[in-house]
């Protein structure tokens, strides 16, 4: 199995910025959904502000949050309700924030209620120690053979820097002659020869947080859709098709759960409450 890889210097300053959209089709009002008598956007912030982040800041898009958020001491600003997409709230945030082009900002989805502070400052340094990387990302290692089958778990494979090299809903990389096994585990080791050689090199689930230069941050939304982007449903995939390069921490384990649906909710209540 793939381990964690050194966890990144933070000392280089960086901003949480915390994007909270009050539609959701599977789960209105998601970010005031309360949990255990907080909102689930100050969850969210209060957890990331268990980081080194010098500041966390909400970007919201209803005056409901922004409510919420003063409440609790958490700062929000008020985007555009017009917004395609998480990039787009930020990008605007960051301006609002005068933030300069080499600051770095680590995107915490505002469903993420139990994101680990440490994480992120594995993310936020990145960028320091990767120059040549306009965002930073994790992963980790699957250990279920359904997860890698699951089109909703995203996968990246690397390449030999640690970058990222494509991510996908399919299962990547595609074990040709050892489909339907779980092949990185030496499971089909007895009636395979090879697998052996393949132990280790384990299918990585995307995490999906991410760290950006702002000023890289302001011209993402601009760059046209890529088509492989357009393809997979997969955002950070515009950023590899014009040439930009995502670094990557391995994580040793998966974050905790996040919420999309109202089973999502009752579990992190649960585990929370």
């Amino acid at each position: 199995m793939s381990t964690a890889t050194a966890a990144p210097a933070t000392a280089s300053p960086f901003t949480v910025l915390i994007p909270a959209r009050m539609a959701s089709s599977r789960l209105p009002d998601k970010p005031l959904a309360d949990i255990a008598g907080l909102p689930m956007v100050v969850r969210v912030a209060q957890r990331a502000a268990q980081s080194a982040a010098t500041r966390v800041v909400v970007a919201a898009d209803d005056a409901r949050i922004l409510k919420a958020c003063e409440a609790q001491g958490v700062q929000a600003i008020m985007t555009r309700p017009d917004h395609t997409s998480g990039s787009d709230r930020l990008a605007e945030a960051c301006a609002q924030l005068d933030l300069e082009g080499d600051d770095v900002v680590v995107n915490v989805q505002g469903d993420e209620p139990l994101m680990d502070p440490a994480l992120i400052n594995a993310v936020a340094g990145l960028l320091a120690a990767r120059p040549e990387a306009s965002m930073g990302t994790a992963a980790h290692a699957i250990a279920s053979l359904a997860d890698v089958a699951n089109p909703n778990v995203v996968k990246v494979v690397l390449d030999a820097r640690g970058l990222a090299h494509y991510f996908s809903r399919a299962p990547i990389p595609f074990a040709r002659d050892h489909a339907g096994t779980a092949w990185w585990l030496g499971a089909a080791q007895s009636a395979a020869p090879g697998v052996a050689a393949l132990a280790g090199f384990a299918p990585l689930r995307h995490i999906g947080i991410y760290s950006y230069r702002a000023g890289f941050l302001r011209q993402f939304p601009q760059l046209p859709p890529a088509p492989t982007e357009v393809v997979e449903a997969l955002e950070q995939l515009r950023a590899l098709w014009h040439g930009h390069r995502i670094a990557v921490h391995l994580a040793d384990r998966a974050p905790g759960p996040g919420v999309d649906t109202p089973e999502d909710l009752a579990r992190v209540r649960a585990l929370l409450g």
